[in-house]
């Protein structure tokens, strides 16, 4: 069942189920069983949604029984790969980045089973090239990105440079064999078909939620917002 690619919608619920099992405490004996019934509600989505993504992938739990949650969040880690270490590589350690890699480090270092590992970080500036972030990531020149990405193993690049270079470094950790970016940039990227791009843009949802904030009331006067 692998060979085929999941709707990315699909794969969000997938990572969401993972996180939830995760939560749970699920040791011990007899083994816990959980049902689509449960584990909808916790992500926010209907038991036949949970039956169906789970379907895609083959057949994990028993009717009338539920699936056995251990087994299911073993499964759906190696559906994700989050079953091994996978190395990231980060562009651009300005604020955001530098957040970043100091909380990915940290989980790391807090959860034995946490899968990413923050193996370098590149940025343009002559004071931070050469350091280490947290004591843990080396921080490397942006012009070495392809050499390092080979050298690391990266298989994940995080962008978070300014929207005019981030076409530039996409390109750079491809050239070094990432397949697949997450992009905190405001800028779409152009990249092979055979790589795969995210984006997480703060201020884009930060846009979409003022909608919901409903129309502005002036108050008759205009002298602004009305508050009663």
């Amino acid at each position: 069942m692998r060979g085929f690619r999941a709707p990315d919608v699909t794969i969000g619920r997938l990572a969401e189920y993972l996180r939830a099992l995760n939560s749970m405490d699920l040791a011990g004996h007899p083994p816990r069983f959980i049902s689509s019934h449960e584990l909808g509600p916790l992500v926010g989505v209907t038991s036949a949604q949970v039956r169906k993504d789970l379907a895609l992938f083959g057949e994990f739990g028993k009717q009338g029984v539920g699936y056995d949650a251990a087994n299911l969040r073993r499964e759906l880690q190696q559906i994700l790969n989050a079953d091994r270490r996978i190395n990231v590589g980060l562009a651009g350690v300005g604020e955001l980045g530098d957040a970043l890699l100091r909380y990915n480090i940290r989980r790391a270092a807090q959860d034995r089973e946490y899968p990413f590992v923050m193996a370098a970080a590149f940025d343009t500036n002559p004071k931070k090239i050469g350091t280490t972030v947290d004591g843990v990531t080396p921080v490397y020149n942006v012009l070495d990105m392809p050499e390092v990405t080979r050298q690391k193993d990266l298989e994940i690049g995080i962008i978070t440079v300014p929207a005019s270079v981030a076409q530039s470094v996409a390109d750079s950790l491809v050239k070094g064999g990432i397949r697949a970016i997450l992009n905190f940039a405001p800028t779409k990227l152009t990249v092979r078909e055979d790589v795969r791009v995210r984006y997480a843009d703060v201020s884009l949802e930060l846009l979409c939620l003022g909608y919901y904030l409903g129309p502005r009331r002036v108050r008759p006067d205009g002298g602004g917002p009305a508050t009663g």
